[in-house]
Order: C-alpha cells, then structure tokens, then sequence
C-alpha cells in the first residue's frame, strides 16, 4: 500500500512538514513523486520512518540518525534490538523521575519529607548514565567505521603486514603483563595502552571517550570478550580496566 504525505502524517503521528523536512534533508525519501508532485511513500520508506521515530523518542538528532542509517554496516534487525535494550534503560529513568515527583508531593503537601539525596537521586542516577553510555557505545563510532574504511583503503600490503604485526606484539605484551600479575595502572600497562590508543588512530581519529567505550566493549561485546578471553581467562576486564585508566587521565588534562 502506498501513502501520501498526508496519510503517512495521520498514520505516523508526525507533521506534513516534519516528512518533507526528512526528505530536504535526505532522511526519509519517498519511493515516487508524481506528476502532480505529490509524494508517495511505500511499506519500504514506513518502515524506515519507524526507526527514526524510534531514534527520535531515544533523542538522537536527526543528522546523528541520518549518519546512522546511511551507514555502510547498518543493520536495520540489530538496531531494533538495541533500541529495545535502550528504551527499556529509558522507562526504568522515567519511572524513578515520576516516583521522585509523587515523594515531593507528598512532602510538599506535610506528608513524609525527603532528604536532597532524595530530591536529587534521579538525578545522578547510574541507569541513565548507563543509558547515555550505551547510546555512545553503539552508535557514536559511525564515523570512525567510514573513516576506517576510508583510510583502509589506501594503505598497501606493506602498511598492513607493520599493523598486523604491531597489533599482535601489541596483545602479546598485554598478555604477559596480565598473566604476570601487575596492575592496570602500572606504567609498564600504561605504556602498553598508549602504543595501542596511537596504534588503532592509523585507522581513525579516537576520541579518549571512544577508546574507554572500546575497553567496555571487550567485556560486555561476546565476540570481543572470546577474543581476549582465548588468550587468557580474565584478559577482556584486565584490557578494559587499563583504557579507563589512560582515557579518564588523558580526559582530565584535555
């Protein structure tokens, strides 16, 4: 079936002018325009149209969703499934921010009076901190992915086998340095972290934010975490633990 501006406005909820700022904005093109210049959207174009509107109640900007979508590795399935995980950190906020508005009136009205941890938990409320770090996680390396890919590209056959043998010297020395015992914030580690921040810019600029995510990625990411864990049980934490460490030092200098 196929839908005009208008139809598609009453189906989806959005303004006639929210759908054809979409499409001056190349977010949401319609399948067809007619001789008349109507706009006609196909099951295609709603489909997509969903998933912005779910990006949208996650509060993405709208050119953050269009890099996105038009990414080259995205997945329209896996990107449901992380914007259910993410709606669902979103409601357990929600919640507390309702449950926090009932206490104060209450207070206000003589019941039982909150403390300002009370008045301010939600606030500082690791859920949503989690929620935002996990928006960043999933999605804020788009760019890096093309640039990546990019510069890729151009490198030549002698360029990769100086990577891929500095990538590998690179976990065997963090291997070693686990197995041994010394802690992440050690400034052997430490030395070990920064040759691999400078050794993975060859392929994109690496924000400090960035290279902390990756670190939670190699435990919570399935393949990553079998990645480290092969080469020793406990390795994925260990590679986490020590990027935090350089990242939230390097952050607080910038």
């Amino acid at each position: 079936m196929n839908y005009t501006v208008k139809k598609l406005s009453n189906l989806a909820g959005i303004s006639v002018r929210a759908i054809h700022y979409y499409d001056e904005i190349g977010l949401l093109k319609p399948s067809a325009i007619k001789e008349n210049g109507y706009r006609v959207y196909s099951d295609q174009e709603l489909t997509k149209l969903q998933q912005i509107l779910f990006f949208r109640e996650l509060e993405f900007p709208l050119e953050k969703i269009k890099q996105i979508m038009q990414a080259t590795e995205f997945d329209s399935l896996q990107a449901l499934n992380d914007q259910r995980s993410l709606l669902e950190l979103k409601k357990k906020r929600l919640e507390h921010l309702l449950l926090t508005i009932d206490k104060t009136i209450n207070s206000l009205k003589g019941g039982e009076s909150m403390s300002n941890d009370d008045k301010f938990s939600v606030f500082n409320d690791p859920t949503y901190q989690k929620y935002k770090d996990e928006v960043e996680q999933r999605w804020g390396q788009t760019q890096a992915y093309k640039q990546s890919k990019e510069r890729a590209n151009k490198m030549t056959k002698a360029d990769w086998e100086r990577i891929k043998n500095e990538s590998e010297d690179i976990y065997k020395q963090f291997t070693a340095q686990f197995k041994s015992g010394v802690s992440t914030d050690s400034s052997g580690v430490q030395v070990q972290v920064e040759r691999f921040y400078q050794h993975l810019r060859n392929f994109y600029d690496l924000s400090y934010k960035m290279f902390k995510n990756l670190g939670q990625m190699y435990v919570d990411d399935p393949s990553f975490r079998d990645f480290y864990e092969k080469r020793a049980n406990g390795l994925a934490v260990f590679m986490r633990d020590a990027l935090a460490i350089y990242a939230n030092e390097h952050e607080q200098k910038a």
